[in-house]
């Protein structure tokens, strides 16, 4: 079973598993690796074809900009984007912005160009919105857009090649390799997570405790068709750590009623609870605070992101996975977090109009991208 993890994700050479290597506490990471700037690629703002001139106004908040906001897709997450991208386009207006708002599926170039706006904002999920086809697709349609750009977007959302990058900062990340589904032995001991390598919101993850879970877990993955990984199952504490521009947000603790935040616990139930700011261990919060926006560097996130963990019964948080595009539904977990920032929390109407300031000047978030 423990074959080559094969990549899928671009920008890296021969995908290795990750077995061997030995994990290190959440903090540590290469000089400099966080510092502003590290590994940015600044880019100045684009025009588009018969955009308005773009006046900014006291704190750099544009007044005059028309706002696309996209909502859809394709995929399972397609309703969870259209209730998100809803959520957007009101609280964008609450701001005194111009949205227009657009439920699309897959688009053209020529269908995008069409749509009114000076700068895009996709509230879009999974492999297709999230993860690199439509980010190039914005590329070429030359308007800022909120997000990260293709390539950060294609690293996020492969959970081998993010894994590697990872173990790179010093991060501490589950051993993993690729699921071979008419492998019927198991790679690790103990109970097992098998996930799809490129999906979103716990999409098609089985927690696999004994023989039965293990055999019907990898008869979905083969009938799904696509790449699925197996990781060991950690117990702990999941908590989270949404990114706005180069600051981290507080930190929201994710208590599931029974014990797994997948993806009803995330959007259909109301059962579960969020704690902002939680007890953790000593140094816990301060350290994976910095390696979130160390890990955003490392792949070139910006604008916005979140990294999720599970700190285990020993204090070590373990990295799960980071999203170029989180929610924004009413269970979303950067809005939440954003109203309680210290410095003044941002309610939806701030946190929204701040991400279209930071579309519009560029990139200036210090990670880039």
């Amino acid at each position: 079973m423990q074959g080559t993890a094969h990549r899928v994700g671009v920008g890296l050479g021969g995908a290795r598993e990750l077995h061997h290597r030995r994990p290190r506490r959440v903090g540590a990471r290469r000089a400099g690796a966080d510092r502003a700037g590290g590994r940015a690629r600044r880019r100045g703002p684009r025009r588009h074809a018969g955009a308005r001139a773009r006046r900014l106004g006291p704190g750099g908040r544009p007044v005059t900009a028309r706002v696309l906001v996209l909502g859809g897709g394709v995929g399972s997450e397609r309703d969870v984007s259209i209730a998100g991208a809803s959520a957007v386009a009101r609280a964008l207006e609450d701001a005194g912005l111009a949205a227009h708002r657009a439920i699309i599926e897959r688009i053209t170039r020529e269908e995008l160009a069409r749509l009114p706006g000076e700068v895009v904002f996709p509230v879009l999920h999974g492999p297709w919105g999230e993860g690199g086809p439509m980010q190039d697709l914005l590329e070429r349609d030359g308007r800022p857009y909120v997000g990260s750009g293709p390539r950060a977007a294609r690293l996020a959302m492969d959970k081998i090649a993010l894994k590697l990058i990872a173990a790179g900062e010093g991060i501490a990340t589950a051993p993993a390799c690729v699921l071979d589904p008419d492998d019927p032995g198991r790679p690790f001991d103990g109970p097992v997570v098998v996930k799809p390598v490129r999906e979103g919101s716990t999409v098609g993850l089985c927690v696999c405790r004994d023989r039965s879970s293990w055999d019907a877990a990898r008869a979905a993955a083969a009938r799904s068709g696509r790449a699925h990984m197996v990781e060991p199952f950690i117990e702990g504490r999941e908590i989270t750590v949404g990114v706005v521009g180069d600051e981290a947000l507080p930190i929201v603790e994710i208590v599931p009623a029974d014990g797994l935040y997948d993806y009803d616990a995330k959007y259909s139930r109301d059962d579960t609870r969020y704690e902002i700011d939680p007890d953790l261990p000593a140094g816990v919060a301060q350290d994976v605070s910095r390696v979130t926006l160390t890990l955003c560097a490392a792949v070139g996130a910006r604008h916005i992101a979140r990294a999720d963990y599970i700190v285990d019964g020993a204090g070590l948080a373990w990295l799960l996975e980071l999203n170029t595009m989180p929610g924004f539904t009413d269970h979303s977990l950067v809005p939440m977090a954003a109203r309680a920032r210290g410095a003044g929390g941002w309610a939806m109407p701030e946190l929204c109009a701040r991400l279209v300031e930071l579309a519009l000047a560029g990139a200036p978030s210090a990670y880039g991208g």
